[in-house]
């Protein structure tokens, strides 16, 4: 079964994922944003053996601790689509202009599409390029458990921000419409931050995304 536990990290309380299989006890991060050492005793404590990284999309309080612990550790980094190198490798400029020192530029060992597939342990989680919030923003999701992590692309009640450069509102809103509402009302996310919520619950009341909302748009 997939196990997760969820690690706020950063100013910004990014929410970071240890997710292991409780068959193997084989975890991975899934957007270490910071604070590797306090991510790193999470995972002492749980009993686990890291083995991998997996990145939602390139902004740095998802991404920022992703290098420490790769040189520490030695896991590989997978994830996001490449359209997101360029923010990957602005993570310390953007750093210093929060003054969230410590954060690290960072070139993954693998790059995902749509479709793609990554495992861990007994674990298999089915890849989405879901750009919008990031032109290279993907979702990872385990169908079996019906869970689905999904960075910045949607949370409990808002949607992720289009501002930024190369963020794009139609292709936010066409791939939460499109990659996530047909996998199913009764799955659960775990957005990049704030509280876990269903795509049922956020199709009958988010006020970005709801069918009633986005009906008389």
């Amino acid at each position: 079964m997939l196990k997760a536990q969820i690690v706020p990290v950063t100013p910004f309380a990014q929410n970071c994922s240890l997710i292991w299989c409780d068959e193997t006890m084989e975890a991975a991060f899934v957007d270490p944003g910071g604070e590797a050492d306090k991510l790193l005793d999470v995972a002492k404590k749980a009993g686990v053996t890291l083995k991998k990284i997996f990145l939602t999309h390139g902004h740095l309080d998802h991404a920022g601790g992703a290098q420490d612990i790769r040189e520490k550790l030695g896991l590989p980094i997978i994830g996001p689509h490449r359209e997101d190198a360029f923010w990957l490798d602005q993570i310390e400029e953007h750093a210093a202009q929060y003054n969230m020192p410590g954060l690290r530029c960072v070139t993954p060992d693998e790059w995902l599409d749509d479709g793609d597939e990554v495992t861990l342990g007994n674990i298999t989680m089915q890849v989405f390029h879901t750009p919008g919030h990031t032109p290279g923003h993907v979702v990872f999701f385990e169908p079996k458990h019906k869970v689905a992590f999904v960075g910045d692309v949607l949370f409990k009640g808002s949607i992720g921000r289009t501002d930024f450069p190369r963020g794009n509102h139609a292709d936010l809103i066409n791939a939460i419409t499109s990659k996530l509402w047909p996998l199913g009302n009764d799955i659960t996310f775990v957005p990049g931050h704030g509280a876990l919520s269903t795509f049922g619950a956020e199709r009958q009341n988010n006020p970005y995304v709801a069918d009633r909302v986005l009906a008389q748009a």
